[in-house]
């Protein structure tokens, strides 16, 4: 009878828990060698004097393939959002409804009628739906893209609407404000925040990483692992001890990827963010929606009351308000606190001064920078398997996002598991 492979993840985030819980599903059951004190990488929760904190402002969309192919959507518990945002404007019009009216039909008034851009802008949101919605991902990022500015423009979006909505909304999501991220990413994104809803799990954004890992083992999970380096048939520890390997997938970010492969490359550049929590005795805003800055120089980007989407996220009777920034190199975590108390009394009145500061989270490599190359080509994909024992998997090698970091993981089991097959039937 052939025997399994031995084989070791380097990594426990999305990318290689998903890899592992493919792998299980076909008998074979890798060891997963984490540096951290628990599973998730990026995908975080922490838990803060009753208060569920994910590092760093971060969402689910329903309608992402993998992690409808791959979760229990129902175990988690999901909270959603309301589809649309709520842009800030100035004294004369202080809020812009933009309320998605696939998802909300009685909204549709309310969108036609906000300032956020012209009424044919509006009618190009709904064909832009009808175009997105007949690619699959695998098209989506097939064609030849452009950076997503460029894009809207060509589109024939008005300045406007680019500067009042898709600048704070996908800035928000790329993390960049030039929108110099590909258009095809783009696309995808925006196919998948109107196709399904955001939400958040009622434990926090780590219960989805958790629910991988319960799929598991738990002798397959090894954590405060830290891997030195890899030789032919073994995965070497820091502590200096030996895992034996017959396969090694890399599922760690890019970085670290490097250092293990002793491969120098060019710097690799990153968009950044920071999160700030504020604790209130009652959410200055109960609409369960993100609400959007198109004052792009203010420290508050865009800002939600996460406790009223989930209200397992505070404690009874407290509201949990998250505020993202983007692009600082530096925080000084005191002072951005102070500087977005003040920003946000302008737009919420006194009460704002009794917040109180909770924690901050600064994110300098929160997603890899995934722009159209400069040929107009696709942004390139890393190959998974680097040579013929040796794999990787995670957004890096793809599009940043836990979509991709699900797909390469699966992906990667796939080429174990036929190769396997193959050596079975010789």
């Amino acid at each position: 009878m052939q025997s399994k492979p031995s084989v070791v993840i380097v990594g426990a985030g999305m990318a290689g828990l998903t890899c592992a819980v493919y792998l299980k599903q076909a008998g074979i059951e890798a060891t997963l060698l984490e540096a951290s004190d628990g599973v998730g990488g990026r995908v975080r929760t922490d838990q803060v004097d009753g208060f569920l904190l994910d590092r760093g402002f971060q969402i689910l969309l329903t309608a992402y393939p993998e992690t409808r192919r791959l979760l229990d959507y129902s175990a988690l518990n999901l909270q959603a959002f309301r589809s649309g945002a709520l842009i800030h404007g100035d004294q004369n019009q202080p809020w812009m409804p933009f309320i998605n009216p696939l998802r909300e039909p009685t909204g549709i008034f309310q969108t036609l009628t906000s300032p956020a851009g012209s009424f044919s802008d509006k009618l190009r949101v709904v064909e832009l739906i009808r175009q997105v919605s007949g690619l699959s991902t695998h098209e989506l990022f097939r064609q030849k893209p452009s950076d997503t500015q460029t894009f809207l423009e060509d589109f024939g979006y008005s300045e406007a609407m680019i500067n009042r909505f898709f600048r704070p909304f996908f800035g928000g999501v790329f993390l960049e404000d030039a929108l110099t991220t590909s258009s095809n990413f783009f696309e995808f994104c925006f196919k998948n925040f109107y196709s399904g809803d955001a939400v958040v799990p009622v434990a926090g954004m780590g219960a989805i990483p958790q629910q991988l890992a319960r799929r598991l083992a738990p002798e397959q999970i090894r954590l405060n692992t830290r891997v030195r380096q890899i030789t032919d048939n073994a995965v070497v520890l820091e502590n200096g001890e030996s895992v034996p390997a017959d396969k090694v997938i890399l599922a760690v970010d890019a970085a670290a990827a490097d250092r293990l492969l002793n491969q120098a490359v060019g710097e690799r550049t990153f968009n950044k963010t920071t999160t700030t929590y504020f604790v209130a005795e009652r959410s200055p805003k109960p609409d369960k929606l993100l609400m959007l800055n198109p004052n792009r120089q203010s420290a508050v980007h865009n800002l939600c009351v996460i406790s009223d989407v989930a209200p397992t996220y505070a404690p009874a009777g407290q509201s949990l308000i998250s505020v993202s920034t983007q692009g600082l190199e530096i925080v000084d975590e005191l002072a951005l606190a102070e500087r977005i108390q003040k920003e946000l009394t302008g737009w919420f009145g006194e009460d704002v001064k009794t917040w109180r500061w909770l924690r901050t989270y600064h994110l300098p490599q929160a997603l890899p920078a995934y722009n159209a190359d400069a040929t107009g080509g696709p942004a390139e994909h890393g190959a998974l398997k680097l040579a013929e024992r040796l794999y990787q998997c995670g957004d890096q090698t793809a599009y940043p996002s836990l979509n991709a970091a699900m797909q390469t993981g699966r992906q990667v089991a796939a080429m174990l598991i036929e190769e396997e097959e193959l050596k079975a039937m010789h």
